[in-house]
């Protein structure tokens, strides 16, 4: 079979662009994709493919993404509408970019590809988010390994850019860790897919498609509720097990849905928390959470399953974390740790179908290493023992 290989050509690249960091640090660089102004937590991530899904992923909601791998671009970006036979998009985690700018290296600006519909700088014009590159993302990552994340202004625009002014609006932009992000990310009602008899629940502060397609994969039906659903609206849909979604922002600012899996632990509902789902089931048992220096962002973060003594290789986003020191007055116990600086990783509740992991076991982008971790729940749900995994 002869693959037709589409070649296209940058069109919104090479203008005016600036990032400007809180601790007062000024990065010359040039602007692609969308002119304007963008304030937001500054973050990094160190995977070396997937920024379709990456940009796509709701965790990153109100943050500027930095990627450290030195060439981004080069595939392009395939077709957004399409989706596979469930009515999930084949190749986005969200119907959006949801970072609110990119930091690159060097953007390619020739993408070629048999996939490509578009290059990286014209989705971000079309999707009006700015970008920049010839920035030493090497160097800026140092600077936030070891001064820890902060806010930023990135600035795209076809003259030259006023650096005071934009400082004196980077003072009084609203900080990440104040925002209320759900009601941007969750979705408004309820969305169903597949139509068989036995249903799974996703609560949704922030849920990846590739979540969704997983579930899908089991052989259950997905309702996907919003952030805020009772559990009462959970119940009605007679679940055979729930999952809390990933997202972005501080758990804490979740008190409708830590109430909520406060219930589903009292019922001994089978229930997955991933990601900022863990750290509200960990919330909801008892533990507390804690911001993260730097966070996990990448797709070779190694975690140690401590039930088998095997490390298994993970694709993560989070800034925040279950303290480990607080996992003593719940009843849950340690189930993966990460290997680098032994975060807490994974949950398990002694006696309810309860479990969580701070990775994304659907990886996109990532490694396929977890994907198990589903069919942990698949196993509470029909009544194994997850603790002996």
């Amino acid at each position: 079979m002869r693959v037709t290989i589409s070649i296209k050509k940058a069109q919104f690249a090479n203008k005016y662009g600036k990032l400007i960091l809180s601790d007062g640090t000024v990065l010359d660089g040039k602007g692609f994709g969308y002119q304007k102004t963008v304030f937001g937590e500054l973050v990094f991530n160190t995977g070396m493919v997937g920024y379709t899904e990456t940009l796509t992923d709701p965790s990153y909601a109100g943050q500027i993404l930095t990627l450290t791998y030195p060439l981004i671009g080069n595939y392009g970006v395939p077709d957004p509408s399409l989706m596979d036979k469930s009515g999930i998009s084949q190749f986005f985690e969200s119907d959006k970019i949801q970072a609110r700018g990119l930091v690159v290296h060097e953007l390619s600006e020739v993408a070629s590809h048999w996939n490509l519909t578009m290059t990286l700088d014209e989705w971000l014009y079309n999707e009006k988010v700015p970008g920049i590159s010839g920035i030493d993302t090497r160097e800026l990552t140092k600077k936030l390994r070891i001064g820890g994340v902060m806010m930023a202004a990135l600035v795209v625009s076809d003259s030259e850019i006023d650096v005071e002014s934009i400082k004196k609006q980077l003072a009084e932009a609203k900080s990440y860790s104040s925002e209320e992000f759900m009601d941007q990310v969750s979705t408004k009602e309820e969305h169903i897919y597949g139509n068989e008899s036995e249903s799974i629940v996703v609560i949704d502060t922030g849920v990846k498609n590739a979540i969704i397609r997983n579930i899908r994969d089991l052989g259950y039906r997905v309702v996907k509720l919003p952030w805020n659903a009772t559990i009462e609206k959970v119940l009605s849909y007679n679940p055979k097990g729930v999952v809390l979604s990933n997202g972005p922002g501080d758990p804490e600012k979740c008190p409708q849905t830590i109430q909520t899996a406060k219930q589903l632990i009292e019922k001994n509902i089978p229930t997955l928390g991933i990601c900022l789902g863990a750290q509200i089931i960990g919330l909801a048992g008892g533990a507390e959470t804690y911001k993260l220096k730097y966070g996990h962002r990448g797709q070779n973060k190694s975690c140690l399953n401590l039930k088998n003594n095997q490390v298994y290789v993970t694709s993560q986003n989070h800034g925040y974390g279950i303290n480990p020191d607080s996992l003593g007055k719940t009843d849950f116990e340690l189930w993966f740790t990460n290997t680098d600086d032994n975060t807490v990783e994974g949950i398990k509740h002694k006696q309810k179908k309860v479990i969580a992991v701070q990775f994304h076991p659907e990886a996109s982008p990532g490694p396929y290493d977890c994907k198990y971790v589903f069919e942990e729940l698949k196993s509470l749900i029909k009544g194994g023992d997850s603790n002996k995994k």
